[in-house]
């Protein structure tokens, strides 16, 4: 038992049972404490009414800031939007994605940013990854590469085809899909004369030439989907719970008008035979 709860690092003491310990604690520390205290004055019962949909508004408020940013660290997250290579053909027309052939024209050319965006992806997909004691890739990972450094190869022109900015007030949900195309070539070996600025980078001609086109696809993501999905469970939950504080208000009213009716006791009610009294 001691060598067990000695292990560091990705041993069982650490995550696994210390993140165990950390949530069990936060539970009883913030909920239970609030629970017993309420039970002590209302009653278990109501107690645990007032102390459930507090947690569910409390959830649904903290969801709902998730969901203007994304930059606290603990919250959920969805995938990051991102740059994607789906194919590497050498001739564009020979796609399997239609929608990037004859798209390689002058009114198609990529932004600045899209093309800085994009050549992140490129480097990555052409560039032979290999593995190391900490990190195995497998040949699905090089599927794509085709050179050994980043020296070898240099991007001639990119291309972006599709894309959209829905507008939730026009009934628009959902983005249209985004391509990339980008055109590439091996480097040609340049003899560096010692002293002289560095040579500009020219593809290789001849027997060593080798030219071809990246299709990327952008992965709009789901960042605050996660979020979303707490926000509406918790404000169904918060609803409930507000519509059983509710019912058992009724039930109290209905109780206590009860029990006032049968102190009062029974009423007299007179006898419609019975001739009424005239006063002389």
């Amino acid at each position: 038992m001691t060598s067990i709860l000695a292990e560091t690092g990705n041993g069982i003491w650490y995550p696994t049972i210390l993140g165990i310990l950390v949530v069990v604690s936060a539970i009883v520390l913030f909920m239970g404490s609030v629970y017993v205290l309420l039970g002590t004055n209302v009653g278990a019962r109501l107690g645990f009414l007032i102390t459930f949909t507090s947690l569910m508004g409390f959830l649904m408020i903290l969801s709902l800031l998730w969901l203007t940013t994304a930059s606290p660290l603990e919250s959920p997250k969805g995938r990051v939007s991102s740059w994607k290579v789906v194919e590497n053909v050498s001739d564009l027309a020979k796609a399997k994605t239609t929608a990037v052939h004859g798209q390689n024209t002058k009114q198609n050319r990529a932004s600045a940013t899209d093309a800085s965006n994009v050549a992140a992806a490129v480097d990555a997909a052409l560039i032979t990854k290999v593995s190391t004691p900490t990190v195995t890739y497998t040949p699905n990972d090089n599927r794509f590469a085709k050179f050994e450094s980043i020296t070898d190869f240099m991007v001639l022109q990119t291309w972006t085809v599709g894309g959209s900015n829905p507008s939730f007030y026009k009934g628009e949900f959902n983005h249209a899909t985004k391509y990339a195309v980008v055109e590439y070539c091996k480097t040609a070996d340049q003899t560096q004369t010692f002293g002289l600025p560095p040579l500009p980078p020219e593809c290789a001609s001849g027997a060593d030439a080798q030219k071809g086109y990246l299709v990327v696809q952008f992965d709009y993501g789901t960042l605050r989907l996660p979020p979303f999905v707490v926000f509406l469970i918790t404000g169904i939950l918060f609803g409930l719970g507000l519509l059983m504080l509710h019912w058992r208000e009724k039930d109290e009213h209905a109780a206590a008008e009860a029990a006032k009716a049968e102190a009062a006791g029974p009423v007299a009610v007179a006898d419609a035979d019975e001739p009424e009294l005239t006063k002389v």
